[in-house]
């Protein structure tokens, strides 16, 4: 669980996020949404680290992050995967070595050990004989498999996802939706994806925060981002005559079972 309190956050004197309070769940995939500008990519680096807060404080199953050691960073972030947007594989490594990359770099793991790792999070994403393939010689969905493989061979606590469907057909994007809240529950992680991908929100998002203008508008599950009448939520998420259509068919059935 990842615990957030009154996070501030500014750049050049101008306010991104402004008093961010939220928790994101254990073993769920909480979704950051919201317009560009919103502030939903600053709020993500600065969960990672890579920007440091104003104000605030972000926890980590109780770890106060600005409170650590460096040591203690250091352990800290062995235990975050991250699923790059646009997948950042290296092209000259093949697939298993790109999946190794973190065990050699942060670990003692003898070559035996690795590999036996390897292959497990391969059979665990589906790549089955891609093993040598280079990123090059694989489709879209396939790069961000190997993404998905490499940002969990080392077992994490937390997962972080910046656009995992950027780039990606419907199709592929839903099944790697599907994967990522599989991992997420099979392994008990705490996963926060920052996306704009509706069909992600409506599929996966078991915890939902919506920010407007650096400030939290909103927050709930698919199931309540629904049936909301938060104007600002229905006009970003419902934009399109499609969407709009469907949510209102949805809340009508739910009216009629009441």
């Amino acid at each position: 669980m990842i615990e957030v309190k009154n996070i501030e956050k500014s750049f050049e004197g101008s306010q991104v996020l402004k008093g961010i309070t939220t928790t994101f769940e254990k073993g769920k995939t909480n979704l950051i949404i919201g317009q560009s500008g919103s502030g939903k990519t600053v709020l993500l680096k600065t969960l990672l680290g890579i920007h440091q807060s104003d104000k605030g404080s972000i926890s980590f199953d109780g770890r106060i992050y600005s409170e650590l050691s460096r040591k203690e960073k250091r352990t800290l972030r062995t235990e975050i995967g991250m699923v790059f947007q646009g997948s950042a594989l290296f092209d000259s490594m093949s697939v298993e070595e790109n999946i190794a990359f973190p065990l050699r770099m942060f670990t003692n793991k003898s070559e035996a050990e690795i590999m036996s790792r390897v292959n497990e999070v391969i059979n665990r994403v589906n790549l089955i004989n891609a093993n040598k393939k280079r990123p090059a010689e694989i489709s879209g969905g396939m790069q961000k498999r190997v993404a998905i493989a490499r940002a969990i061979v080392n077992n994490p606590k937390y997962l972080f996802c910046d656009e995992p469907n950027s780039g990606l057909d419907p199709k592929t994007a839903i099944v790697i939706d599907n994967l990522i809240q599989e991992i997420t529950h099979e392994y008990d992680i705490t996963t926060v994806i920052n996306t704009h991908d509706m069909n992600s929100v409506l599929e996966i998002g078991e915890h939902i925060v919506f920010l407007k203008n650096g400030v939290l508008a909103w927050s709930g599950n698919n199931k309540e981002i629904i049936q909301t009448d938060n104007e600002d939520v229905v006009d970003f998420v419902y934009s399109s005559e499609l969407f709009k259509m469907v949510r209102e068919a949805v809340r009508q059935i739910g009216n009629e079972r009441k």
